[in-house]
C-alpha cells in the first residue's frame, strides 16, 4: 500500500494520476466521500460520491479501512477492494490525508509505504490553489490556514518530497516504489528460490 499525502494544492493528485498512467502494476484506491462532485470529476474514478447516511452506515459497519472529516465533508477507504487487490498481488495507491494514514498504519503497518509531498513555498501553494479555480476564495483561505497543521505531520511519513518540479518529483516516487518492491520481505518465493539455489551448490 503506497500512501501519498500533502496539503491541498501541493500536487499529490496530479502525481497520483501520473504514477497510475506509468505503472500498470498499481491501482488507485477510490475513496468514498460526502462532498459534492467537482467539474471534470467522474463518479467511481475520482471518488465514489455518496450520501452522509450511506457513509455513516459504512463507517459504523466496519466497511472502511480509514475515514476522516475534512472541511466539513467525510472521506473514507472501502476495505473490500483494497483487500482483494493486495490478495491478488497488486499494489494499491492511496491519495489520503494524515488522519487516514495514521488509521492505515494502526491496521496494516507491515505493508504500508508513506510519502508526504511538500510545496516549495507558501506563495507557490497559494498560487496553485488559485490556478485550480475549483474553490471560492474563502475555501482557498481555509485550505491555506489548514496547510500548516497538515504539514506538521511530515515526520510520520517514510519519505518526504518537495514538489518543485512535477517531472522530478514523479521520478523520485517511481524510484521509491521500485526500491520498496525489492525489499526482501515483499519478494514472494524468494526464500524457496534461495533454498533451491543452495541445494544446487
Amino acid at each position: 500500500m503506497l500512501v501519498m499525502s500533502s496539503p491541498s494544492g501541493a500536487g499529490k493528485t496530479t502525481l497520483s494520476r501520473r504514477l497510475l498512467a506509468l505503472d500498470p502494476q498499481i491501482e488507485l484506491s477510490v475513496s468514498v466521500t460526502t462532498r459534492a462532485k467537482r467539474a471534470g470529476e467522474v463518479d467511481g474514478r475520482d471518488y465514489s460520491f455518496i450520501s452522509r447516511e450511506k457513509f455513516a452506515a459504512m463507517r459504523d459497519g466496519g466497511a472502511l479501512l480509514e475515514w476522516a472529516e475534512v472541511f466539513g465533508n467525510y472521506y473514507g477507504t472501502p476495505a473490500q477492494p483494497v483487500e482483494t487487490a493486495l490478495a491478488e498481488g497488486r499494489d494499491v495507491l492511496f491519495d489520503i490525508d494524515w488522519q487516514g494514514t495514521q488509521q492505515l498504519a494502526e491496521k496494516m503497518a507491515d505493508d504500508l509505504v508513506r510519502i508526504f509531498i511538500l510545496p516549495p513555498s507558501a506563495d507557490e501553494l497559494a498560487a496553485r490553489l488559485k490556478r485550480r479555480a475549483q474553490d471560492p476564495a474563502e475555501v482557498i483561505a481555509e485550505r491555506m490556514a489548514q496547510a500548516a497543521a497538515e504539514i506538521s505531520h511530515w515526520p510520520e511519513y517514510d519519505y518526504v518530497l518537495v514538489n518543485r518540479d512535477i517531472e522530478a518529483c514523479e521520478k523520485e516516487i517511481v524510484a521509491i516504489l521500485r526500491a520498496e518492491r525489492l525489499r526482501r520481505s515483499r519478494r514472494k518465493g524468494l526464500g524457496s528460490f534461495v533454498r533451491d539455489l543452495q541445494a544446487e551448490l
